[in-house]
Parts: C-alpha cells; structure tokens; sequence
C-alpha cells in the first residue's frame, strides 16, 4: 500500500540517509570527482541542512511509503521562481527521488502526480525543475508528463558544472 506523509523534524534522518542514497544512485556514475560527489553528499543531505530545510516556511518535504517503508522523497520549494518561467505563482521542484529498486514499480509516477495535486491545491500557476542532461530516462519521463523545456542552468557539484535542463509544467 503505497502511502504519502507530509514530512516533520522527526523524518530527519529518512530524509537525509534517502537523500543520499537517491542522489548517488542517480548521479553517482556522471560526477567524475568522487571527492567532489562525497563533499556534495555530505552538504547537501546533512541533518542540519534538512533540519534548516524544515524549518523554512518555503520549503515541503514530502516521503512516499510503500508498505510502511520509506522508498523516496520531494522537496518543494515554494514561491521559487527563476528567469525563465513567467508565472509569478509558481513553485519549484527540487527533488522527486525514489530508490532504484521501486523505481520499476511505478511510484515515481503516483509520487509526481501526488505532488502536482498539492501544488494546485496550494494555489500555484507553474511548477518548474531542473534535471541533468545526461538523465535521458527523467527528463523522458517529464516529458511525457507534460512539462516543457523552457531553458538551461549550470548546476555545480566542487569545481565542476553539469547542464542541467529546465522543464516547467502550467497547471
């Protein structure tokens, strides 16, 4: 039974040790510098910077549950906006990861379509994402829900950029 929960505090832990395990999973093989990946790990997915996360009005997180166990997380990013979407009422998606092993079963799609309802429920025109150009099977997979490319970012991990699309959906 697939279930989706409103992330708090107490979710912490689940948060950063899925964070960093996604993360790498999806990522892992593309970053060249290990070093710099492991330094990215270490900020990005630390329980103080999810616990700052948290704590900010702005940003949601939100786990999806299969059968009591927590197979992947969203973070939103409220009133984010950026150069190339027009919606002054839009959103960012900063991340929507479900371990590779569930990934088969489709919960990524639920998950997406859990998301998209909650931000049309909080009253937004737009949401956008960024994904690496090398990740062919999300950015098909955006696609294929709607969302349109609508421009480029450089995204850093250490020293190195890595071109990232930006896909933005109208709701």
């Amino acid at each position: 039974m697939i279930d989706f929960k409103l992330a708090t505090t107490k979710d912490v832990e689940i948060l950063a040790l899925l964070g960093r395990i996604t993360f790498k999973e999806s990522h892992g093989t593309y970053i060249e510098d290990k070093t710099n990946l492991q330094s990215y790990l270490d900020t990005a997915f630390s329980t103080q910077k999810i616990i700052e996360d948290l704590e900010n009005p702005n940003t949601v997180y939100y786990i999806i549950y299969n059968n009591k166990f927590p197979v992947g997380y969203a973070k939103l990013v409220l009133h984010a906006t950026i150069e190339f979407v027009s919606s002054e009422k839009s959103c960012r998606l900063e991340r929507i990861y479900i371990l590779n092993e569930f990934i088969a079963m489709k919960f990524g799609q639920q998950f997406l379509h859990f998301i998209l309802k909650k931000v049309t429920e909080l009253h937004f025109k737009e949401v956008w994402l960024s994904v690496y150009i090398k990740n062919t099977k999300a950015i098909n997979f955006y696609l294929k829900n709607e969302f349109k490319k609508v421009g480029s970012i450089s995204f850093q991990i250490g020293n190195q950029g890595y071109e990232n699309p930006i896909l933005s959906k109208k709701l």
